[in-house]
């Protein structure tokens, strides 16, 4: 395997709908986060990042309105006292649009009559300041657990199995540790058995738009999962479709 190359390029901000495909293409977890204050998104990403999520984050109104428009979002935490409007009537829009994805109020709006308005404006769960990031990364999980949420239990290819959940893998009943994006390709890989998963989508729901990218971290990344796969015994194999992207089948003894 050649090793990367010094080329990179950054993700563009917001990727258009046409690069990244669409939800089902992968059941790609992606969160963005709306929030003003700079270090509690940095307190969130790092957070929902180590659960295996991929983050975007917006700091105004304007902001939130453009990556909801052009982007994918599996959920969003949403901040009500931004810079350019309250995230209440941000909420409103979003109930009244076809863009309806769970969102977790995070606010430091404490009162009876705040966490009323915010559930009645349409939020699916609400979480007061200050927060545990445990408890967050546990409220979006849950919601998206709920029915037409883009988290399943259980995946299963051959022998092996992930659960995205707790985001263990196992080889028959052999656990196999993976990276964080390793174990983020195979997830996606997992939930298109069969079907091949453009090379494009992975980049783009692997890597947040701020994250540079290396022009070939994906096949570094599918190649490091291929040998661990092979290594564990697996009867799930990972296929290169040359100029598109990969392929996963169960191989049959």
């Amino acid at each position: 395997m050649t090793p990367c190359s010094n080329r990179s390029r950054k993700v563009e901000r917001w990727p258009k709908l046409s690069m990244i495909g669409c939800l089902p293409c992968g059941r790609a977890m992606r969160v963005l986060v709306i929030e003003d204050e700079a270090r509690i998104t940095e307190i969130l990403q790092e957070a929902l990042s180590r659960a295996g999520f991929v983050i975007d984050s917006a700091r105004r109104c304007a902001e939130a309105r453009d990556a909801l428009s052009v982007t994918v979002y599996d959920a969003a935490i949403l901040d009500l006292g931004l810079p350019d409007g309250d995230g209440l009537d941000l909420l409103a829009e979003l109930q009244s649009s076809r863009n309806r994805i769970p969102v977790l109020v995070l606010t430091a709006r404490d009162a009876v009559r705040d966490r009323v308005s915010g559930l009645d404006a349409g939020a699916d769960d609400y979480l007061v300041k200050p927060f545990a990031t445990a408890e967050v990364v546990s409220r979006i999980k849950a919601l998206l657990r709920r029915p037409g949420g883009a988290l399943g239990v259980t995946l299963q290819a051959g022998n092996v199995s992930f659960d995205t959940i707790g985001r263990d893998v196992r080889v028959g009943v052999t656990a196999l540790p993976l990276p964080r994006r390793e174990g983020a390709i195979l997830e996606h890989l997992m939930r298109r058995l069969g079907r091949v998963v453009p090379k494009t989508v992975l980049e783009e729901r692997l890597y947040s738009s701020d994250d540079v990218l290396e022009s070939n971290a994906i096949p570094v990344h599918v190649h490091h999962l291929r040998r661990k796969l092979e290594a564990a015994g697996a009867t799930a194999e990972i296929h290169t479709v040359r100029g598109v992207g990969y392929l996963l089948t169960e191989r049959r003894d």
